[in-house]
């Protein structure tokens, strides 16, 4: 096979699994059907409303989609949150996808089954010999770790070891192996040190986020479309669409902007990370604390040629925004701002990165001076549910949260939110960028010079986009041989 995500099919192992799947139950969605879940067989949409969305059931691989409608157990249209300039102080309309309805209330769910599935129906992954490594600063690994206990599959999840408790306490309630890294979220290169040890270990199979094309391929096609439907068909909605915000993390993510972009050419991509850790924006390091956007390097699988803005969003507008969501004062002085009470009541579906992106939405529309007329698109990945230890640890640190706190908070972190640290891009500022890569991944990683250069033309990033439909024409395959 000339494909780069699954480059050969192991048939021996692949005629192992199949059996395997059959005893064990599993049957595989298709790309297709996660971003139509109307697609999804009736046999199968029968038994979902009596299984948990987080429950330990294959069935729950049909659940990796936008489209979750948690009142019923089945689908609906794509769960989205619109903020009000009410809110955000700026005339444009900002939509995020909401990440919490997915099984284990994050969207990285969707980028491990992007990287997992292919290599498993494939038999490129014998789930009876190895163990699937998750290098992760986060939600990575725990969607990795859920997706390999549907798949009755042995996980291991590495992050560092300064990410919050909570990630640590589900991934071994789970029944994952975890390793903990030095650091904090900046800390990436201990993750791969440690990658570089267990691969003296054949049975462990590294599924790198931050070079595995399963994981942009999920968020191209699945993400891509999610958003593209929130604008429906309407063609005067279309028309006003200017940006997708997407913070850089992996870069998986982000490439849901590459979707758009076929859709919509004049769209601009705006990739934000944290100012304390400025890589793309200045070729800068340090540590930050916005949890799920790995930094210190450009990742492999970053099509930087299609990124129009870097912007920086300082870590402490969003520490301060996750506390005036959620903590009493801060939510009722939301509600005295006249938001509607829909949206007030929604802002927990914001987590830290959540908040990083309306952030750098926000940037967005006032660097652009975006009117009304105007639509902003980004990703809102996971909610407060995953920092509430954080929300604890701001508490002992600061006090308990005030009236006055909020308005501090609401004036800072949003009204006073500045055009500062956003950079629109030259032909070779992108190129500057995509240099960097070969620090980490040629001279690290074991990369090639040819691919690297290979990577700055568009045809390489429409081969691999286009790959989708060999993946699910793999996994009807192999859901027909196991026969369920």
């Amino acid at each position: 096979m000339d494909n780069k995500i699954i480059p050969q099919i192991n048939p021996d192992v692949r005629s192992k699994t199949i059996p395997r799947c059959r005893e064990l139950g599993i049957i595989i969605p298709t790309f297709k059907q996660l971003q139509e879940p109307e697609l999804i067989p009736d046999s199968v949409k029968e038994k979902l409303p009596e299984i948990g969305m987080q429950d330990i059931d294959p069935l729950n691989l049909f659940r990796i989609t936008w489209k979750n409608d948690v009142k019923t157990g089945l689908f609906g249209k794509v769960n989205f949150l619109e903020v009000p300039p009410s809110l955000s102080g700026v005339k444009a309309k900002i939509i995020g996808l909401v990440g919490k309805h997915f099984p284990t209330g994050s969207h990285k769910v969707g980028a491990a089954f992007g990287c997992l599935v292919p290599r498993l129906v494939s038999g490129q992954f014998d789930p009876e010999v190895h163990k699937a490594v998750w290098p992760s600063t986060g939600n990575y690994c725990r969607g990795g770790a859920f997706d390999c206990a549907l798949l009755k599959c042995d996980a291991v999840a590495i992050l560092p070891e300064e990410m919050s408790q909570e990630r640590f306490r589900w991934l071994k309630s789970i029944g994952a192996e975890v390793i903990a890294t030095p650091g904090c979220e900046s800390n990436v290169k201990e993750i791969y040190d440690k990658c570089w040890e267990l691969r003296e270990d054949p049975s462990y199979v590294i599924f790198n986020q931050f070079d595995e094309f399963g994981n942009s391929l999920y968020h191209h096609h699945v993400t891509g479309r999610a958003l593209e439907e929130l604008l429906g068909k309407n063609k005067e909605s279309s028309a006003k669409l200017c940006a997708f915000v997407s913070a850089t993390g992996s870069a998986g993510t982000i490439a849901a902007g590459d979707y758009l972009k076929t859709r919509f050419p004049h769209l601009k991509i705006i990739a934000a990370e944290a100012l304390q850790c400025p890589t793309l924006l200045m070729n800068g390091f340090g540590g930050h604390r916005i949890e799920g956007i790995g930094d210190k390097h450009v990742p492999w699988i970053h099509n930087v040629r299609n990124t129009d803005v870097i912007t920086g969003i300082d870590d402490e507008d969003c520490m301060r925004l996750l506390r005036l969501f959620n903590e009493p004062a801060g939510k009722k002085l939301i509600a005295s701002l006249g938001i509607p009470e829909g949206i007030s009541d929604n802002l927990h579906l914001l987590g830290i990165s959540s908040i990083c992106n309306l952030l750098a939405a926000i940037k967005t529309a006032k660097y652009f001076e975006l009117n009304e007329n105007d639509v902003i698109l980004t990703v809102f990945t996971d909610s407060a549910d995953l920092y509430q230890t954080r929300l604890q640890e701001l508490t002992d640190e600061r006090g308990v949260y005030k009236e006055k706190d909020a308005i501090r908070d609401y004036a800072a972190a949003i009204e006073a939110q500045k055009i500062d640290y956003f950079k629109e891009l030259s032909y070779y500022d992108r190129k500057a960028i995509h240099n960097l890569k070969y620090y980490t991944w040629v001279e690290q990683q074991g990369k090639t010079y040819e691919e690297i250069t290979e990577q700055w033309h568009p045809q390489y990033w429409d081969n691999i986009y286009d790959e989708i439909s060999q993946m699910d024409e793999l996994i009807e395959a192999f859901n027909h041989e196991v026969g369920l």
